[in-house]
């Protein structure tokens, strides 16, 4: 019999395991605590366990982390964690640290099925979905890596892959991330980033996962979008802003629009006022991200003057916009750069 990581496995399937070997199912609490608070990995170290259930544990599961493959440092200080997997394959997480945060982009798919042209993880293909135990393990072993100083407060799910994709994979580690006896983040620091899979985003709205919710937008018109970013084809974007304009929402919460500007191509002022209309009604803000350029991609950044003309129409229709400055583009760790290659640190 395979034995089961217990990290990434969810509360309520651990209760209902324990009930069916007539076990009280508060242990299920104690036994999270223990992994997730005290980091122990060793079921005979829990000892208010007793010795039959750490046995009946051992028996059923094991408790194991992604391991650190290599690790690339930027210059302006971030961190590229390559992980390899039970099986081999490779993926990638980007520790950014900031004055007031310490934000991990993790993984959620071996490669990409969607082929967005902008992003150089679409160019791997899909190799496989990561099970919940690899994505919430990308946080767990970033962490230990990491002084207390250093330690993560915010979770974006913008690495490799679609999270929605990965769907329940996706929520059983989002669910452990918010979760008292897990990871305990507040759910306005976690934030769930998706191309726009109209029925997965319908879906994930009844999960009571009022975690932060992106949407990779990058155009303003069906042609563009749908040269870009092919899932335009079944999810066009009239049916995409219906759907988001139904999107319930917490109190003094806002959906987030990710715009990777490319030159020439959705940056014109045209876009910019399309945009605006697109927005009109919906709690929002928007990330203006000038695009990171990669061999062998056929586009170019934008102008940087057309950027701010961009984000200054938008502040003058009263949006909230924000210009993402590039991250660890020095060592293929920014946005749209993941492809689980190991890099030499940049230098000095």
């Amino acid at each position: 019999m395979k034995l089961i990581n217990l990290i990434g496995f969810p509360h309520a399937r651990l209760q209902e395991f324990l009930l069916e070997h007539r076990i009280e199912p508060y242990r299920a609490h104690q036994i999270f605590i223990w992994i997730y608070h005290y980091k122990v990995y060793d079921f005979d170290s829990m000892t208010n366990l007793s010795k039959a259930l750490r046995a009946l544990l051992g028996e059923h599961f094991h408790i194991s982390l992604p391991r650190i493959q290599a690790k690339t440092t930027s210059q302006d200080g971030s961190v590229k964690y390559l992980f390899e997997l039970e099986d081999g394959l490779t993926i990638e997480s980007v520790w950014m640290p900031s004055d007031e945060r310490k934000t991990l982009c993790v993984s959620t798919q071996v490669g990409c099925r969607l082929a967005c042209a902008f992003c150089l993880t679409g160019t791997m293909g899909l190799k496989r979905n990561l099970t919940s135990s690899e994505i919430l393990g990308q946080q767990i072993a970033v962490n230990e890596d990491l002084d207390e100083d250093n330690q993560v407060t915010n979770t974006v799910l913008m690495g490799m892959g679609e999270p929605l994709d990965n769907y329940d994979a996706t929520v059983d580690a989002v669910r452990l991330m918010i979760l008292p006896e897990a990871l305990k983040l507040s759910s306005r620091r976690v934030t769930l980033s998706t191309a726009g899979q109209v029925d997965l985003i319908k879906k994930f709205q009844e999960e009571d996962l009022p975690v932060n919710l992106a949407i990779s937008l990058n155009a303003t018109d069906n042609k563009t979008r749908q040269d870009i970013m092919p899932i335009n084809k079944k999810y066009p974007i009239e049916v995409l802003m219906e759907c988001l304009r139904n999107y319930p929402l917490k109190p003094s919460r806002r959906l987030t629009f990710e715009y990777v500007m490319l030159g020439g191509i959705n940056d014109r002022d045209e876009d910019a006022r399309r945009l605006a209309k697109l927005l009109h009604g919906i709690p929002n803000k928007v990330n203006l991200i000038p695009f990171n350029k990669f061999a062998p991609s056929e586009f170019d950044p934008p102008d940087e003057e057309q950027v701010l003309s961009f984000q200054q129409y938008l502040l003058a229709k009263n949006y909230t916009v924000f210009i993402r400055r590039n991250r660890a583009t020095d060592i293929l760790g920014a946005c749209g750069q993941l492809a689980a290659q190991p890099l030499s640190p940049a230098p000095a």
